[in-house]
């Protein structure tokens, strides 16, 4: 395999290109049976992807182990083990830096370990995607499903997508490249799943075929300009003249901080076009209850809005599909109405609650409640939101 052998027409491995449209919402799909690790193979064979860096840590462990398996089948033109986490994203950042579509994956720990690249890889302003299965980091160790780490990450400049289930995963990460390579946009992006939930969970999924895949990405119509061997790193990376003490490099570091946030502010209209929209709303209309929520947490507050129907409690779930950009005009238009607002975790500090509160403050007068909350690999049932639901709020069943 060599990349030589890329046409106008087909990629290195003999699938057709295609645009990015055609692959999601116009290319016939049949039904496959799937784990989300099984799931992102696929996603990524259908992305002419240059490189991919890998390190094991459960969950993601299967996943990264699929990547490579791409690369000895010829999908993936580079793949290779980093020696830790921090090492893996640093090389991350080397690939996507020399003009290549990068891809990795990791959890929990390994997420922390890494934590330092990831403002560093907003800042030099490359396009590359982060499949995150989030697990538990706190003491005592677990390996079980917990997403705390994403409240580490919210400030990154990354841009961060979540989803639901194995669908939405191959969905998501196709367009996660599309989207993160955008002249106007090009900064990473985050693709978040709750591990085990979904990284280890076989559902129904519907795959266009694997003979056709994304064109691939051109790094020569990027904002800043690849290293080649004409085009030596940024001065600013070597001897970076806004580590001087004065204003010029005060206001360089901070307009440039703001510029990263403005580009992930410009990913809204491509990111709603691609994903069908920031929130995706189920329930009734007229709802007094809703709940917003994302991931595994969105299902199980879908089994307890089903519930409430039953009970005559009129509710609906609002589910977040990007939480980096956080869509504040969605959630408020969608929260109108409404007297209650739940916001069900995955975690025991509730970052999607402050997240949620500081959006609304002072334009909504439901009440929000920042519960349940469950963390460290417990499950959520519908019964423990049905509970938080009649404990903190005047409404009956069969009302």
């Amino acid at each position: 395999m060599s990349i030589k052998n890329m046409t106008k027409e087909k990629n290195w491995s003999g699938q057709k290109l295609v645009s990015t449209d055609y692959l999601l919402f116009e290319a016939p799909r049949e039904k496959h049976f799937m784990t989300g690790s099984e799931v992102l193979k696929e996603a990524i064979k259908r992305c002419t992807v240059d490189a991919s860096v890998s390190y094991p840590i459960t969950p993601q462990s299967e996943a990264a182990h699929l990547i490579g398996e791409l690369w000895a089948e010829g999908y993936v033109g580079l793949y290779f083990r980093g020696e830790n986490e921090f090492g893996v994203m640093s090389e991350v950042q080397g690939c996507a830096m020399a003009g290549a579509r990068t891809v990795t994956t990791t959890s929990g720990p390994g997420t922390l370990r890494a934590m330092e690249n990831f403002p560093t890889w907003s800042g030099t302003r490359i396009p590359c995607q982060l499949i995150l299965m989030a697990r538990g980091i706190n003491s005592p160790l677990t390996i079980q499903p917990d997403n705390l780490e994403v409240s580490f990450l919210l400030e990154t400049g990354c841009m961060i997508w979540y989803a639901e289930n194995v669908q939405e995963l191959f969905d998501m990460s196709i367009a996660a490249f599309t989207v993160a390579e955008k002249p106007d946009v090009h900064v990473p992006i985050i693709t978040a799943v709750d591990g085990f939930f979904v990284s280890h969970t076989r559902e129904a999924v519907m795959l266009p075929a694997d003979d056709i895949a994304l064109h691939p990405y051109d790094p020569y119509a990027a904002p800043l300009p690849p290293i080649d061997s004409e085009m030596p790193p940024g001065r600013f990376l070597r001897d970076p003249f806004v580590m001087k003490s004065n204003y010029i490099s005060y206001a360089t570091h901070a307009s440039w901080q703001w510029e990263v946030r403005s580009a992930v502010d410009r990913s809204r209209p491509y990111a709603k076009h691609f994903l069908k929209g920031l929130v995706h709303i189920t329930g009734d209309e007229n709802a007094e209850v809703a709940f917003v929520a994302c991931g595994t947490a969105a299902h199980q507050a879908k089994e307890a809005q089903r519930e409430l129907t039953k009970l005559g409690v009129k509710s609906k779930v609002i589910k977040l599909r990007t939480i980096r950009p956080f869509p504040h005009e969605e959630l408020l238009e969608a929260v109108q109405g409404v007297k209650y607002i739940f916001v069900p975790e995955f975690n025991v500090v509730g970052w999607l609650d402050k997240e949620v509160s500081t959006a609304l403050y002072g334009k909504c007068d439901a009440k929000i409640i920042g519960r349940p909350r469950v963390a460290g690999g417990m499950s959520m049932p519908a019964e423990a939101i049905l509970k938080e639901v009649f404990e903190n709020t005047d409404l009956k069943q069969g009302a």
